[in-house]
C-alpha cells in the first residue's frame, strides 16, 4: 500500500487495491457491454427488447466480487448486469441477446432469461416477482444439502408489492435461510414512480422489520458501499445467521426497457443522478487511492477490446438451427411430456 492510501480514512482503507481494481473493471465491463447491445438494438441486431442496466452497474460488480464461485445468483429481465458480473462470457451474452449459437443459451433464451449454471446465474426472470420462491428454494437446497452455498436474489423496486416478495421472504426468515435479497430501488417500477404506489419512503428496508430483520439501505451508486454490505450480508448467511434484505438506491440511465424514452422523468431529476453516475464517480475514487492513471487506461483498453472482439464473435456466429426447438426443454435435454 503507498502513502496516499496510507493516508486516507480508516473507514475506506478496508477494500484495498486489487479488489478496487476488480470492482472497476466488472463496472466497466458492464457498462460497454449493453452501451454496445444498446447500439446494436438500434441496428436492429438484438430482437424483441431488452432492458439496460446502465447506472446501476455498481450493485452488480460490487456482489460479483463479494461472492464465491459456488453461490447463486437469481435476477430479473433486468439480469445482464448480474450474469456479467459472475464471470459469463461477453460473446454469450451478446450471442444470446442476437439469437445466435455462441449464445449462453444457444440463442433461445434472448436478453430476459440469461442463465449461466457453471457460474452460479441460475436465471433471469421476466415475471415480477417470480424468481423470488425459486431462490429461496434454492437457499433451502443448500441448507439441506449441508453446503456452504449463498444464494443472492435481485430484484427492482416493483417486486416489492407482489405477494411473492412477502412470502419468500417470510419463509426465509423462518427457516433461517442462507439468501441475500438485494432491491435495486430505481425509483420507478416501469413507469410509475414507486412512491405513488408504496405507501413507505423505502419500499424494501422499511418493511424488513416485519420479517425480523434488519433495516439496511446502501447508496447503490457507491461500489465500496455495496461491497462492504455485500461482504457482511453473505458471511451471515454462510454463517448461519439467516437472510438479508438489502435496499440499494440507484438509477437507470435509460428508460424502463428499449421502448420506453423515459420521458416522464423530471428533467432535473435524471440530471442529478446522472452527476453520481458510478463509473466515473469510481474512477475518481481510484486515483484518490494512489492508483496510477497508466494503470486505469490500460484496463480501459482492455476492456473496450474485449467488447469489440465479443461482438464481432458474436456476428459472427450463425442463428441456430430451428431443430433445436425441442432441446433442453426439460432438465433431461427433451422436451417429451412428463407426468
Amino acid at each position: 500500500m503507498n502513502d496516499q492510501q496510507n493516508n486516507v480514512s480508516p473507514d475506506n482503507d478496508d477494500i484495498g487495491e486489487e479488489t478496487r481494481l476488480r470492482l472497476y473493471r466488472s463496472q466497466l465491463e458492464i457498462r460497454q457491454l449493453e452501451n454496445r447491445a444498446h447500439d446494436m438494438f438500434l441496428e436492429n441486431l438484438v430482437k424483441g427488447t431488452s432492458h439496460l442496466a446502465v447506472g446501476q452497474e455498481a450493485i452488480a460488480a460490487a456482489f460479483g466480487v463479494a461472492m464465491d464461485s459456488e453461490d447463486y445468483t437469481f435476477c430479473t429481465y433486468r439480469g445482464h448486469a448480474h450474469t456479467l458480473a459472475r464471470g459469463a462470457s461477453m460473446t454469450g451474452v451478446l450471442g444470446e441477446l442476437m439469437g445466435r449459437q455462441c449464445g449462453l443459451l444457444g440463442g433461445k433464451g434472448g436478453s430476459m432469461h440469461l442463465t449461466d449454471v457453471e457460474h452460479g446465474v441460475m436465471g433471469s426472470y421476466a415475471i415480477i416477482g417470480a424468481h423470488l420462491p425459486i431462490a429461496m428454494g434454492a437457499a433451502w437446497s443448500a441448507q439441506y444439502r449441508g453446503t456452504s452455498q449463498v444464494t443472492v436474489c435481485f430484484f427492482g423496486d416493483g417486486t416489492t408489492t407482489i405477494g411473492a416478495f412477502h412470502e419468500a421472504l417470510n419463509m426465509a426468515a423462518v427457516w433461517k435461510l442462507p439468501i441475500v435479497f438485494v432491491c435495486e430501488n430505481n425509483l420507478y417500477m416501469e413507469y410509475t414512480p414507486i412512491g405513488e404506489v408504496v405507501p413507505v419512503e423505502h419500499p424494501a428496508a422499511d418493511r424488513a422489520s416485519a420479517y425480523g430483520l434488519e433495516s439496511i439501505i446502501v447508496d447503490g451508486n457507491d461500489a465500496d458501499a455495496v461491497y462492504r454490505i455485500a461482504q457482511k450480508a453473505i458471511k451471515l448467511a454462510r454463517d448461519g445467521g439467516g437472510p438479508s434484505l438489502i435496499e440499494a438506491k440507484t438509477y437507470r440511465h435509460y428508460g424502463h426497457s428499449r421502448a420506453d424514452p423515459g420521458t416522464y422523468r423530471p428533467p432535473e431529476e435524471v440530471e442529478a443522478w446522472l452527476a453520481r453516475d458510478p463509473i466515473p464517480s469510481y474512477r475518481a475514487r481510484l486515483a484518490e487511492f494512489g492508483i496510477g492513471e497508466e494503470v486505469i487506461e490500460a484496463m480501459e483498453t482492455e476492456v473496450d477490446a474485449a467488447v469489440d472482439e465479443a461482438t464481432e464473435t458474436a456476428k459472427a456466429s450463425p442463428i441456430p438451427s430451428v431443430d433445436i426447438i425441442d432441446k433442453d426443454v426439460w432438465a433431461d435435454g427433451g422436451c417429451a411430456w412428463r407426468n
